[in-house]
Formats: structure tokens, C-alpha cells, sequence
């Protein structure tokens, strides 16, 4: 019933976000957000109750993406308030809802386990830094498509509607080092509370999680000291994105999905 709920919420939302967009008509962003964050709510009740299990918590393949989405509209929102983040809904929206009827569909169960508070705040502080990090890459597309349209002369359309492009470079990258302190905390109680090398799916989500990390790390240095921006700065934030994505989703997708061995 959440999940219905949600999103229903969410496809109205992006139907009138879509439609203002399209033609450029003016709208009451607060409104907008308020209504995308009645949504969330249900989302996150939606996300609880699908990982939820008698014997604990399921952080399946299919199920850990709602909850992924649900925070990241969070951050999304709260971020909106000083920052003009809001048409990253344009893609949010449909990706959340497709994560709710995955989940919602997936009716495997899966070795459930009691979480530490150790454990706890490992997950939560991955959580977020996954959340900044996906929606720097999602600033990184808009940035190459902004990049694209203005070399090719396009100012129209979508375009009037983005932020300057310095201001976006300078979001991007404010993304970017919240992101990576994020991460790097995430990967220190990882090694500390979690992570054992005995079993290898772990060691490839911490090989994998370290390479993204020092991939953002190169990407702020070249910032700092080289001036890293434009093309080279999607390029890395892309990068760093994928290596994060394999950490986590790739060892899961290997495991559950084509081993079906957890």
C-alpha cells in the first residue's frame, strides 16, 4: 500500500515537474517540494517495511536500491532549499519509482542477520556518502549536457532553465567533497566494525569502494592544484561513480543473482 501510495505521488510529481520543464512555464518550487517530500515519507516506510523481516533486516540486491532512492531524494530536497537542485528530479522520480516495483516484486528471502550499532552506523554513513556521490553524477550529466548545448549554440529549452555554468561546476564539486568525506568515514568503520577479507565478496566491495575513493581524491586534487573543470571533472566524477556502484551493487549482482548463494 505504501509503495502504491508513493508512487503515485512520485508520477504526479514528475508529470507536472516534466510538463513545466517542457514549457518552460513558471512554478512554485516550494509547492513542488513539499508535495515530492509527502512522497518520501511513504518511501521510506515503503523501503522499512520491504527490508524488514521477522528475524531481522534483508538488504537484498533488489530491495537496498529503494531505500538508496529514498535517501537520496532526502538529501535531494533538503539540498533544494539553498541550492537549485530541484530538476534533478526530472530523473529521480522515475528512477525511485522503478526501485519501488523492483522491490516490491522481489519476494526472495535471504539470510537475515541482527545489526550492530557498529554495523548500524557503517550502513548509514554508506548510505549517504553513496546518495552525494549519485547525485554529483547526476550533476555531472547535466553538466555535459549543458557543456554539449552551448558549444553547439542550443541556449534553448531545458537550457534556460539550468543554473549558470560556473554555478553548476561549483555545486558539482561541492557535491563531490561532501561525497568523499562521507566516504572516506564509511570505509574507515568498514575495516574497523565489518569488512572480512575471509570472505571475498567483501573484499571486492572494499577493493572496489578504496578505488573510488582515491578516483574522487585524484578528481579534487586536479581541481585544486591543475584546475580540473569541464570535461575532465564529468570524466573522473563518472568514474568514481561506477568504481562505487561496482562496490556495492556488483559483488550483490554476482551473489544473489547469479550465484543465488546469499
Amino acid at each position: 500500500m505504501f509503495s502504491a501510495i508513493t508512487i503515485t505521488i512520485y508520477l504526479a510529481a514528475w508529470a507536472f515537474l516534466l510538463h513545466t520543464t517542457v514549457r518552460r512555464e513558471t512554478m512554485r518550487t516550494e509547492r513542488l517540494l513539499a508535495f515530492i517530500a509527502f512522497g518520501n515519507l511513504f518511501h521510506f516506510i515503503a523501503a522499512y517495511h520491504s527490508i524488514l523481516s521477522d528475524s531481522g533486516y534483508q538488504f537484498g540486491f533488489f530491495k537496498v536500491p529503494s531505500l538508496f532512492f529514498a535517501v537520496i531524494n532526502l538529501v535531494v530536497l533538503l539540498s533544494s532549499i539553498r541550492k537549485p537542485l530541484h530538476n534533478l528530479f526530472l530523473f529521480l522520480l522515475p528512477l525511485s519509482v522503478l526501485s519501488l516495483l523492483l522491490a516490491s516484486m522481489d519476494l526472495q528471502t535471504r539470510t537475515s542477520q541482527p545489526l550492530a550499532l557498529a554495523t548500524i552506523s557503517h550502513i548509514l554513513l554508506s548510505l549517504l556518502a553513496y546518495s552525494l556521490l549519485t547525485i554529483a553524477s547526476l550533476q555531472a550529466l547535466l553538466l555535459a549536457y549543458q557543456n554539449y548545448q552551448l558549444k553547439h549554440k542550443h541556449l534553448r529549452g531545458v537550457m534556460g532553465l539550468l543554473p549558470p555554468l560556473q554555478t553548476m561546476e561549483t555545486l558539482l564539486f561541492e557535491l563531490v567533497w561532501a561525497g568523499e568525506i562521507l566516504l572516506t568515514l564509511s570505509i574507515i568503520t568498514g575495516f574497523l566494525f565489518t569488512y572480512s577479507f575471509a570472505e571475498q565478496h567483501v573484499s571486492h566491495k572494499a577493493v572496489f569502494s578504496v578505488l573510488s575513493w582515491l578516483i574522487y581524491a585524484m578528481l579534487l586534487w586536479g581541481r585544486h592544484t591543475l584546475g580540473w573543470r569541464g570535461a575532465a571533472a564529468i570524466r573522473w566524477t563518472l568514474g568514481g561513480f561506477a568504481a562505487l556502484m561496482l562496490a556495492y551493487f556488483g559483488s550483490k549482482l554476482v551473489l544473489e543473482i547469479i550465484l543465488d548463494r546469499v
